[in-house]
């Protein structure tokens, strides 16, 4: 990925098995392969511009754009979706105010903006479903449930810290008006971060302080485990869980890549002496059983390459780096 380096990356996604990625730059999108790396396709500058959002639905021909930047030939408030095999677009959805994410389904669309996520039948009889109020979101913190067989949905509830649940296959379904969405107080402050994994069974968030990450049931709605990615105040760009949920990883604007057990805790790291220190009280806290810096020291996204998928080794949980310097 280093062609792209000078080019401006806006934004990574992963689809949603992590065997492929997609970049959005300033002079357009390209979608690679992860293992092996390998150029799929891309979106020249001269045709879309630049391009800030770019989310891939599995591995189908179906790419969702939002554009923005220095020279975009598409409005940040609209999402396009483009045919890859047909070369068209297909699809497009207006709205009244800057697009923070976009999420796919088989058969959802998700939209999020600052203070609204909008669900939309897709991709056949698109409609719109169901417009979910939330608190500001600058950075469109939302997830879907990768799994076909779960439609769950996380992101930031009304109050500061909380995560909100939402099945989007009920969306549009008449709910009673004293209902209560089902809430999970995660943090004192506003999440920075969130992840959920492959099943649908966790999710992890983090603080805006980027040092605590909270994993939790998402069925209990209770905390699993906590994790403590450092003592200093930190951006984390991104936080992922392997296949089988036994590891999660996170990445910070710090450079360094750290990686937690869940499944087996004992092999996080722990100080052994307690309230000793400038570290205090969070000598007793589960620090990261590894961790691994990058050269770049800039801003990247991490994941667990699918089992099968990295050549030459037999490791089932290598973790790769995308770093936004195009490393």
């Amino acid at each position: 990925m280093s062609n792209v380096a000078a080019k401006s990356i806006q934004n990574i996604t992963f689809n949603q098995t992590n065997t492929c990625f997609a970049v959005a730059m300033e002079t357009g999108y390209r979608v690679y392969n992860l293992e092996p790396l390998a150029e799929l396709t891309q979106g020249s500058f001269e045709e879309f511009g630049s391009v800030r959002i770019v989310e891939l639905l599995h591995r189908s021909n179906f790419i969702a754009l939002v554009g923005g930047g220095y020279q975009s030939k598409f409005s940040a408030k609209m999402v396009r979706i483009w045919d890859d095999k047909l070369k068209t677009f297909i699809l497009e959805f207006s709205f009244d105010s800057l697009i923070r994410a976009v999420k796919m389904k088989r058969d959802r669309l998700i939209v999020v903006l600052t203070n609204k996520i909008y669900v939309f039948s897709f991709p056949d009889d698109p409609k719109h479903l169901q417009t979910i109020e939330t608190r500001s979101n600058a950075r469109g913190l939302c997830q879907l449930c990768p799994s076909l067989n779960n439609s769950l949905m996380i992101f930031p509830g009304t109050r500061a810290g909380s995560l909100q649940l939402f099945d989007v296959s009920t969306a549009g379904a008449a709910v009673g008006a004293t209902s209560t969405p089902p809430t999970i107080n995660a943090h004192r402050t506003d999440l920075q971060c969130i992840a959920m994994n492959h099943s649908g069974g966790l999710a992890a968030t983090a603080s805006g302080k980027g040092t605590l990450i909270r994993v939790f049931d998402l069925k209990t709605r209770l905390l699993v485990i906590e994790l403590r990615r450092g003592t200093d105040t930190a951006t984390v760009q991104s936080i992922t869980f392997n296949e089988d949920s036994s590891y999660l990883c996170a990445s910070s604007d710090k450079g360094t890549v750290h990686i937690f057990a869940i499944k087996n805790p004992e092999l996080n790291k722990r100080l052994t002496v307690a309230n000793v220190g400038y570290l205090g009280r969070y000598a007793g806290s589960q620090w990261g059983m590894t961790s691994f810096a990058l050269r770049s020291e800039c801003p990247c996204i991490c994941v667990f390459a699918p089992p099968g998928t990295t050549p030459g080794t037999a490791v089932r949980n290598a973790v790769i780096a995308l770093c936004f310097d195009g490393t």
